[in-house]
């Protein structure tokens, strides 16, 4: 099975040509490859996208659907790479951009160091040093720099590097779609997204693409949103942002309830609780620099009334559970995240003076991303889910 790094850029890079020219005599001479060498180029891309590219007619060659949607990935990927490199000095530098420059410095911006880095692809040590060098000398800019032991990217090298890999990834889907393997998605879930939304989903997926390969990342919002830019995660779901970034798309699926939580023989369990009630007793609350955080923060404040104490900060839903059934602690949650526990009567929606507050919770993408089938197929179960979802909760 191909991987990316597997595939030759110039190769690549040919499949416009030929695609343009309609015969490989023609194309050979547009991007400088003897005929022989462009044609056994498209064998070989060919066999390692697991489809015929281009169909073989008495007047020339004329692109599949296949090829076409190859061509449409590669070009995206090919425009990432340029924009890699046009931040320093470079002209047309991407012509001369092989793939094992891209994967060295992938590699050393993963593993933190040139010995870590070319352990994981394989390569000596040298040849990994001369391959970062050989980047920095197209890009016109220094891309690492010495951190103690070990290495680091500098600023420049992290642009250049997440460019790279949203280049990597294109490459990546176009070898799924076109081989027909099923797919591969990439979800990264926020606290909520993983108590109902996210579960109802991916079964629902599960039996209309049994073949797919999905990998759900659990984080907060600041530790997975960097991740969905470099092209690592496809997909965020989670509480919207209020003041999105310009590089995002943000699409809203259903509107969640945030009330307070207690166990079920909690001593305000049984009574309307003012503020001074609840900051009678202690609070754990979602970590910082969280969107939770700040809603909780905001009912006190608005109401011009001190915070209650909250010892403990933790952005894990089966440990807040946890220290709820076992003390007099309080948290700000949705009830569909304790929906088994308060079916059970273990925990308790307690009422207050405080009203409850809402958020939107939805799906989070790339401005410029460009879904795969099952990424498309993934949004479209995940909007029925939600509709589902708002629609029981209206009866």
């Amino acid at each position: 099975m191909a991987e990316a790094f597997d595939l030759n850029f110039r190769h690549l890079r040919a499949l416009a040509a030929i695609a343009e020219a309609g015969n490989i005599s023609a194309a050979s001479r547009l991007v400088g490859l003897s005929q022989p060498a462009l044609t056994q180029g498209l064998a070989k891309l060919e066999h390692q996208f697991g489809a015929a590219l281009f169909e073989r007619r008495p007047q020339g060659m004329a692109q599949t659907a296949a090829g076409q949607a190859v061509l449409v990935r590669v070009q995206r990927a090919f425009e990432r790479f340029s924009r890699a490199l046009r931040s320093g000095r470079a002209n047309r530098a991407d012509n001369r951009l092989t793939g094992a420059q891209v994967r060295a410095v992938l590699s050393l911006a993963e593993a933190g160091s040139f010995v870590g880095a070319a352990e994981a692809v394989g390569l000596s040590e040298p040849a990994l040093h001369r391959a970062v060098k050989d980047l920095e000398a197209l890009c016109a800019l220094p891309l690492v720099e010495r951190r103690g032991r070990g290495v680091g990217l500098t600023g420049a090298g992290r642009r250049v590097a997440r460019a790279l890999a949203l280049g990597v990834a294109e490459l990546t889907a176009a070898l799924e779609e076109s081989a027909d393997r099923g797919g591969r998605l990439a979800i990264g879930a926020m606290a909520l997204s993983r108590s109902l939304l996210l579960p109802a989903t991916l079964a629902a997926l599960a039996q209309k693409a049994p073949a797919a390969a999905i990998d759900v990342v659990e984080g907060s919002y600041l530790e997975l949103v960097e991740a969905l830019r470099d092209g690592s995660i496809d997909i965020l779901i989670g509480a919207l942002r209020e003041h999105p970034e310009r590089d995002l798309v943000q699409e809203p699926l259903f509107t969640d309830r945030l009330t307070i939580i207690g166990r079920a023989g909690h001593p305000l369990a049984a009574r309307r609780a003012g503020y001074q009630d609840l900051a009678a007793y202690p609070w754990i609350v979602a970590r910082r620099a969280s969107g939770l955080l700040d809603r909780w923060q905001e009912l006190f404040d608005k109401a011009r009334m001190p915070r209650p104490h909250a010892p403990i900060h933790c952005g894990s839903v089966a440990l807040i559970r946890g220290v709820l059934l076992r003390s007099d602690f309080l948290t700000l949650l949705s009830p569909d995240q304790v929906r088994a526990e308060i079916d059970a009567g273990l925990l308790a929606e307690l009422g207050s003076e405080i009203p409850d507050t809402a958020r939107t919770i939805g799906a989070i993408t790339r401005r410029d991303w460009y879904p795969t089938e099952l990424q498309r197929q993934f949004l479209t179960e995940l909007r029925e889910v939600a509709r589902d979802r708002e629609r029981n909760s209206e009866i």
